[in-house]
């Protein structure tokens, strides 16, 4: 009896514990899991299958590319499992071997996507990142591993996008879920390399294309002007292709590749633009270290505006810590550019107050000097926004400050642009009461000063120069320019005034009123040989000048005329309408016309302003 209620156990049942039901299960889902995916990964193995060397994993509705995946993430699950439960295991090397021949079939996959897409990856949907349309396109993707019944929606989504746009959307999503897949098992560093080498390849070929060059201080430096000037056109155009559209979508590809990991995306911008955008934005900096001159004043404003209007992009794509040195480049480039401005200004204000010709101009006329000048300070008002930023922290060191009647009113603008080009337009105009005095006709030094001063006022009235110096400043030089114009009117026909009676109308005896017009008739054609080489360029300034003659002289002379013409006859040379024809004759010069010739041209002032 005791033999049978107290029967012993064999020495293994007594020892080992009854099976564990759960870690059964897992145990067995974990090789499942392992099985199914070495019949996957194997089946994709291009070492195994000569199919999977033609056709891609990555194609038509991605079932199988989704299957795979899975695949994969299940094997790493089980992973994890097994180096919890037991490292050293055979069935975790057999899984580390499938997850390394995994890899290497979506490093393939990843690098032909990228390759095959290079074009489409590089349009405008590429930006749109967060559109509706994007988001129905990567449904029919591996992006989206749970949600297969979407057909119907991606069907009426396509029907209003284009072709070339669902294929980009498809691709970036493809290519995000292999990013996923990777970088959650491991291989991160891999499909960083992949992608950057091939992305940075793209960014370095389009600049390429687009004129871009990698040069450096000392190309430039052995440049002539004409060739850098050039390579400045190429760049402002380059540069805003480059920061609107290829870094800007540059940009959003990394972040739509690599959302899960932004300092994964982070690296991978600054890998591939970090370079290029450097060399782009280095070139302004090399320009600005060239030699200067004031015929480089424009271009050389033209670079600085370009990365002035540019800043939003550069500090928006380039906004990570990596891409601070591209940042920094930017407002080196300005910084420089903008010693370069201030030391051109500079160099122009010297060369008009250097200016040495000692020669007074023929006729009278505007003065090279005067035209170059003001073409030039013309051109610098419609960079005048610029220029105020250039010339905010420069202040003008004068010994007195510019009397308030210069500007016209003390409501005028006085900021340091307005100063600075207002001080410029004084240097010129002292420098003409220099070349006034070169003058021997005190008449001929009146109608020259009323010449360039016009001229100055009408490129001021007619130019942003307006927007500067305020009407104030043109009224009140308008005003001195006509008083140097009426101040001529006086000089140079005094004599002829002189030499009619102080009352024309009054009657005198024959003998005198045949004195009168015998002196008349020689004062003016003296002085109207003299002054038959002189000029005055503008058709308005020379009309208004004629009439005033007209109105003071010939107006007397009529008076005189019919008054004493009787008993003198034979004294009198000219009637009053002939004296008219011969005053419109006057002021055009000898060249006919008033024309200058190049050749008059001072040979030590710069030449015009090449813009």
């Amino acid at each position: 009896m005791r033999s049978i209620f107290f029967k012993s156990s064999s020495p293994s049942r007594a020892i080992i514990p009854p099976p564990s039901p759960s870690r059964s299960f897992s145990e067995s889902l974990m090789d499942e899991n392992i099985d199914l995916a070495e019949s996957l990964i194997t089946e994709w193995d291009s070492n195994v299958s000569s199919y999977c060397k033609i056709i891609p994993l990555f194609h038509g509705d991605r079932t199988e590319a989704k299957q795979y995946l899975r695949s994969v993430r299940d094997l790493q699950s089980a992973m994890q499992f097994l180096v919890i439960r037991d490292s050293a295991s055979d069935q975790l090397v057999r899984a580390q071997n499938l997850m390394q021949m995994a890899m290497k079939r979506l490093e393939k996959e990843f690098h032909q996507i990228l390759l095959d897409n290079r074009e489409h990856l590089d349009l405008e949907s590429v930006s749109v990142s967060t559109s509706s349309t994007r988001s129905s396109a990567a449904r029919s993707s591996v992006s989206d591993l749970e949600d297969d019944e979407s057909d119907e929606e991606f069907r009426v989504a396509s029907r209003s996008i284009s072709e070339v746009e669902i294929i980009s959307t498809v691709a970036m999503a493809d290519l995000k879920a292999i990013a996923d897949c990777m970088i959650s098992s491991g291989y991160a560093k891999e499909c960083m390399k992949i992608y950057t080498i091939v992305r940075k390849s793209i960014i370095d070929e389009a600049l390429s294309h687009l004129g871009v060059e990698r040069l450096n201080l000392s190309q430039v430096q052995k440049m002539d002007w004409e060739v850098v000037e050039l390579k400045i056109m190429t760049w402002l155009n380059a540069v805003k292709i480059a920061l609107k559209t290829l870094f800007y979508r540059e940009r959003i590809l990394c972040d739509s590749v690599f959302p899960a990991s932004v300092p994964i995306g982070e690296s991978c911008f600054a890998e591939i633009s970090g370079e290029s955008a450097m060399s782009l934005l280095g070139f302004p900096e090399l320009v600005a270290k060239c030699k200067k001159s004031p015929e480089k004043m424009f271009r050389t404003l033209d670079l600085y505006e370009a990365i002035s209007d540019h800043w939003p992009e550069i500090e928006s794509i380039f906004s990570f810590e990596s891409t601070s040195a591209v940042r920094t480049q930017a407002i080196n480039s300005l910084i420089k550019l903008g010693e370069a401005v201030r030391a051109m200004l500079t160099d122009f204000e010297m060369a008009i107050q250097k200016d040495s010709s000692k020669k007074a101009f023929p006729g009278g006329g505007v003065l090279p000097l005067t035209r170059y000048v003001m073409n030039y300070i013309s051109f610098l008002a419609d960079y005048s926004g610029i220029l105020a930023d250039i010339v905010a922290d420069w202040p003008l060191v004068l010994q007195s400050p510019l009397p308030e009647s210069y500007f016209g009113s003390p409501e005028s603008d006085d900021s340091p642009i307005t100063v600075r080009i207002a001080w410029l337009i004084l240097v010129l105009l002292c420098k003409l009461d220099g070349k006034a005095e070169l003058y021997n006709d005190v008449a001929l030094s009146y109608l020259f000063l009323a010449n360039n001063l016009h001229y100055v006022v009408v490129k001021v009235r007619t130019s942003n120069l307006k927007l500067l110096l305020g009407d104030g400043w043109v009224t009140s030089n308008e005003s001195k320019a006509k008083q140097y114009a009426s101040n001529y009117v006086r000089m140079g026909w005094s004599k002829v005034f002189a030499s009619l009676p102080e009352i024309p109308t009054a009657e005198i005896p024959p003998e005198q009123a045949r004195d009168r017009f015998k002196k008349f008739n020689a004062a003016f054609e003296e002085t109207y040989r003299k002054q038959k080489a002189w000029i005055v360029p503008d058709p308005k300034l020379r009309d208004e000048i004629k009439v005033s003659l007209a109105q003071k002289l010939v107006s007397a002379y009529k008076d005189f005329f019919e008054r004493n013409r009787v008993g003198s006859e034979s004294f009198v040379r000219y009637t009053p309408d002939d004296l008219g024809n011969y005053l419109s004759d006057l002021l055009y010069g000898s060249g006919g016309g008033g024309s200058v010739s190049s050749s008059a041209l001072s040979c030590d002032w710069p030449g015009r302003p090449g813009r």
